[in-house]
């Protein structure tokens, strides 16, 4: 076997095999350095992007110095949280190694290990202050192993980095306490270690699957019951005590970039910074947003923006559990064990997720009005659960058209139930049974969608008009399906007069869904006045946390 452009584009689409298999057991062994349990879809994302621009490059089938390039771009470009953005250098590094090999007709072996150490000194290089235990250990480990290998054979010599890449990854709980109090090995460290499984699975096709005891049911053992620091570590409790998560490419030169980096080290933790050709992925955790984007913009030109609340998803966990239990917690929706039909909902808050999720929705895809999601991202949802029929409840207009593209673009039998917002998508659910085919499915839930009269309050953002005169911007709107039906100055009085549009003699049951703007007294003077003036009606209160849409309202 030779080094080769084809050489990488098998390794690299073997990890993408591998990743998709076993994407879901390394989210969930995700609880560092918060729960957010993402780890897993972040690295298959993150290769997806990789075999992404392989795929659209020319000649990167064929030429290695472009197949590089390639590898380097695409994981860059695509790289996800935390874990993709180390894995992103990793990549280059293992290219660009095994390049410089082929450069000088080293032996397979020989090419393979350069690969290896570079990608350890690349993703050392990216994190400002590393901690022992993740990812970084494994592949430091593995590439020490590989620098000091006499095997000439390249398939020995790949069995020897397997089996030291796993020992790694046992030993992670012994270096991190926050694994060893979970009884769980280093997430992103397994995900290091189906990428050594593909490098040998590639080079040897007689290579059987080996077992990850780490992914069963049966927690791993950690050989250290009392690390050496006593507790908690200080690079731990540093970063979990952070609130937010940014993450953009920069364009900037490396000049700014130096500068950029020592007023991040200042402001937050978790800190990878990486680029080339003046490019730089960037993501840190920290509790001053605006002091993270300025930076950036001093530096050069951020863009891609994506910001987490941190503190939301460890208090999702905190849901996840006390509904599911501590044993199996899947932070991604209902498990479709069983299912005939998946079901996947857009939601544009945490609570509102997490409302979907204890309805049995199989997967969230977060975004909703100024961030909707796009139909790759919708498509990945889909490709991620594992039955062959899926319904999804866009929950927003805009989103439905991209819905129906992700739908026809999907091998699988998907049907888009066109709910234009999150009550009609919890109303829809109510009649949702996965033991039934999602053609059965579909017309009981539309027509539940159907029943349910809807409304959203909001702002204006620049002056209009409607039917009934003047909107000056900054003045509330209440929309039902009918469109505006109710402004006024305050928030209160807009909310009044959309549910007495949306309330009728029939109605049994009004709904309220707290987003970003809406206030503890407003939401109790408005269930006073309707307990007062609707003494049969039910009111049920949520919050969802939703951004531009103070509340969210449903009669039924």
């Amino acid at each position: 076997m030779e080094i080769s452009a084809t050489l990488l584009n098998r390794i690299v689409r073997r990890y993408v095999e591998l990743l998709g298999e076993f994407k879901e057991p390394i989210n969930r062994l995700n609880v560092y350095p918060v729960p957010d349990g993402d780890t897993g879809s972040n690295l298959y994302l993150t290769l997806v992007s990789v075999l992404k621009e392989l795929d659209s490059t020319a000649e990167a089938g064929t030429d290695l110095s472009i197949c590089c390039k390639a590898i380097s771009k695409g994981a860059l470009m695509g790289a996800r949280g935390n874990s993709g953005v180390i894995f992103s250098q990793i990549a280059r590094g293992f290219a660009e190694g095994v390049a410089e090999s082929a450069a000088v007709d080293d032996s397979i072996t020989k090419a393979i290990c350069n690969g290896l150490v570079k990608a350890s000194k690349l993703a050392d290089a990216a994190v400002l202050r590393p901690v022992e235990g993740t990812i970084l250990s494994v592949a430091r480990k593995t590439a020490e192993a590989a620098s000091n290998l006499t095997e000439t054979n390249y398939q020995d010599a790949i069995d020897d980095l397997r089996r030291v890449a796993s020992d790694s990854l046992l030993d992670t709980p012994n270096q991190l306490r926050i694994l060893a109090q979970a009884n769980v090995v280093d997430a992103g460290g397994a995900g290091f270690v189906l990428f050594i499984d593909a490098i040998a699975q590639v080079l040897n096709e007689s290579t059987q699957p080996v077992e990850y005891p780490w992914f069963g049911s049966t927690p791993v053992e950690s050989t250290n019951e009392d690390p050496s620091d006593g507790g908690k570590s200080q690079e731990y409790r540093d970063i979990s005590d952070l609130k937010y998560e940014v993450m953009f490419l920069l364009e900037a030169s490396e000049q700014a970039v130096a500068g950029f980096r020592e007023v991040w080290a200042g402001i937050g933790d978790s800190i990878v910074i990486v680029g080339q050709d003046a490019l730089w992925n960037c993501h840190i955790h920290t509790d001053d947003i605006g002091a993270a984007i300025e930076a950036a913009i001093e530096a050069g030109k951020p863009k891609n923006i994506r910001v987490t609340d941190l503190s939301e998803q460890v208090a999702e966990e905190g849901w996840v559990t006390n509904a599911h239990g501590s044993g199996a917690p899947d932070p991604f929706g209902a498990p479709e064990i069983n299912h005939k039909t998946g079901v996947i909902a857009i939601a544009n808050g945490g609570g509102v997720g997490r409302i979907f999720r204890s309805m049995g929705v199989n997967r969230i895809v977060f975004g909703g009005q100024s961030m909707n999601p796009s139909t790759a991202e919708i498509l990945a949802a889909v490709d991620e659960l594992h039955v062959d029929q899926v319904i999804v409840l866009p929950n927003n207009s805009n989103i439905i058209p991209v819905a129906k593209m992700a739908a026809d673009m999907s091998d699988r039998d998907v049907k888009v139930l066109p709910t234009k917002g999150v009550i009609e998508g919890f109303s829809a659910l109510l009649e949702f049974d996965p033991a039934a085919t999602a053609e059965q499915n579909y017309p009981a839930m539309l027509r539940s969608a159907e029943k349910v009269a809807a409304g959203e309050i909001t702002q204006a953002v620049r002056n209009s008009s409607w039917v009934n005169g003047k909107i000056a911007k900054g003045d509330y709107l209440g929309i039902s399906r009918d469109g505006i039906v109710a402004v006024e100055k305050d928030i209160l009085h807009t909310l009044k007069k959309l549910l007495l549009r949306l309330i009728t003699t029939e109605s049994e049951l009004v709904t309220l869904i707290e987003g970003e703007g809406s206030g503890v007294g407003i939401t109790r003077e408005i269930t006073q006045w309707l307990s007062a003036d609707y003494p049969n009606l039910e009111i049920e209160i949520h919050h969802g946390g939703q951004p531009l849409y103070p509340y969210l309202v449903g009669v039924e």
